[in-house]
């Protein structure tokens, strides 16, 4: 049953990223991938938190589905090397780098909220 929550998380997590990565890209209109780093770091803000207030079933359904289906590695993957390939180096370097220490600042910062050591 455990599966189920991690779907049912992940089937509000997947378009949520999506939705929320073309509104960004929008607004911005440039080469930078705003859209999924975006998403990444709020993911990792709230995997954060939700690590200090969210346990069992609650965590399986929000934090491995939700989160797990909101942030994107793969995609944030893909953009960096487009990027590179495409000429723009250091657009590469910065996205990997910017993505790297806002991530992880996030994430500390949701288990800061959380009141976790």
């Amino acid at each position: 049953m455990n599966w189920l929550l991690v779907a049912l998380g992940a089937a509000v997590g997947a378009p949520l990223r999506y939705l929320t990565d073309r509104a960004v890209q929008a607004r911005h209109g440039s080469a930078f991938p705003w859209g999924t780093f975006v998403v990444n770091v709020a993911g990792s803000f709230a995997l954060g938190l939700l690590t200090g207030v969210a346990s069992g079933r609650a965590q399986l359904l929000l934090g491995t589905g939700l989160c797990g289906a909101l942030t994107t590695y793969s995609t944030f993957s893909y953009e960096t090397l487009r990027l590179y390939e495409g000429g723009a180096k250091g657009h590469a370097v910065l996205n990997a780098a910017g993505s790297l220490a806002a991530g992880l600042g996030a994430v500390w910062l949701g288990t800061a909220v959380a009141g976790l050591p």
